[in-house]
């Protein structure tokens, strides 16, 4: 069967939100983040964006591979306000799509060649591409073994979101900085710039989930403590909290299900022990570590407010004139 005509890539265009689940065209609702970074790194650093498509093809595809095995992972029916995957064709099936969706990114990155991208840095930036998605299996591995325990610590929580989703913004920023001027200092701050946003991004994500505005918001108010989520705001209280209110949260977080009331009280405790002001806190200090490493990178280029729009976009802020 063809590769246009097959289910198979149906469903992965289906995932990007190319297609409804009977192939018909519609708007895709993705940000592309990743690699738009990809591509403003490569043009920030005197290179031609249209060079880095293939990069930026590749860390997309990575992304979105990842989030086909993870809806499956987390049992999620929904995902941009509409059924995944694994809800429309079957586990077996998304699990087939996600797999083919990895070797597709691999295939992309390949076709650097064809850009007149030596040999030498298509093996240097594939090793980086599968490094990267070793990083977010690892990360995800975390983040699984995470739901098991409420002993986890701040640390241990950073250390699986810089794996999970930090990695893959590095990577983004790295692949169109290397393919740009490819100067070991100015590729080296770009890709710290991108860690530090990943970073921030998603305790940014964090904090959307339990408090974001009806516009943002994933789902419901709260809908991460519905779900039992361990994102920061959750690590942190556990650890804070004392006495009576850590107990009723340990009690909360071991329960089959959680009641609207649960809920009040975990949102009740998180105000009491700040983990709102805590998480912002730490949201803002990875924004601004990025924004720094941005500066340092080019103070004197025109492409520097393009990437920090970008920045400011993910943060869900504007960028000073």
């Amino acid at each position: 069967m063809g590769e246009s005509t097959s289910p198979l890539y149906t469903m992965m265009r289906y995932h990007l939100g190319w297609v409804d689940a009977s192939g018909g065209a519609q708007p895709s609702p993705g940000k592309m983040s990743r690699p738009t970074l990809c591509l403003l790194a490569c043009e920030a650093t005197g290179g031609d964006w249209r060079t880095a498509l293939p990069a930026a093809a590749a860390v997309e595809l990575i992304h979105n591979f990842s989030l086909i095995h993870d809806d499956i992972q987390d049992q999620s029916w929904e995902r941009r306000r509409r059924p995944t995957v694994w809800k429309v064709w079957g586990e077996a099936q998304a699990i087939n799509a996600g797999d083919a969706m990895y070797v597709l990114a691999q295939l992309a990155l390949f076709k650097l060649s064809e850009k007149g991208i030596p040999p030498s840095k298509v093996i240097l930036l594939s090793t980086r591409l599968n490094e990267a998605s070793l990083q977010l299996c690892e990360g995800q591995y975390l983040d699984i073994e995470f739901e098991k325990h409420l002993d986890i610590t701040v640390d241990q929580y950073l250390d699986m979101i810089e794996k999970k989703t930090a990695a893959l913004f590095a990577a983004s920023v790295y692949f169109g900085a290397t393919l740009g001027a490819g100067r070991q200092n100015l590729v080296s701050l770009l890709t710290s710039f991108g860690r530090n946003l990943g970073m921030a991004y998603q305790v940014q994500n964090d904090l959307q989930g339990i408090w974001g505005e009806e516009e943002d918001r994933k789902a419901a108010p709260y809908t991460d403590i519905r779900s039992k989520k361990k994102t920061l705001p959750i690590v942190y209280a556990l650890h804070t909290a004392k006495g009576e209110e850590r107990q009723a949260l340990l009690d909360i977080y071991l329960r089959q299900r959680i009641t609207t009331a649960n809920v009040a009280r975990v949102v009740r405790i998180l105000e009491e022990v700040n983990a709102r002001a805590f998480a912002e806190r730490m949201r803002d200090d990875f924004y601004g570590k990025c924004l720094k490493d941005l500066d340092r990178a080019l103070p004197r280029s025109p492409a520097k407010r393009q990437l920090a729009e970008v920045a400011a976009y993910l943060m869900g802020k504007g960028v000073d004139s």
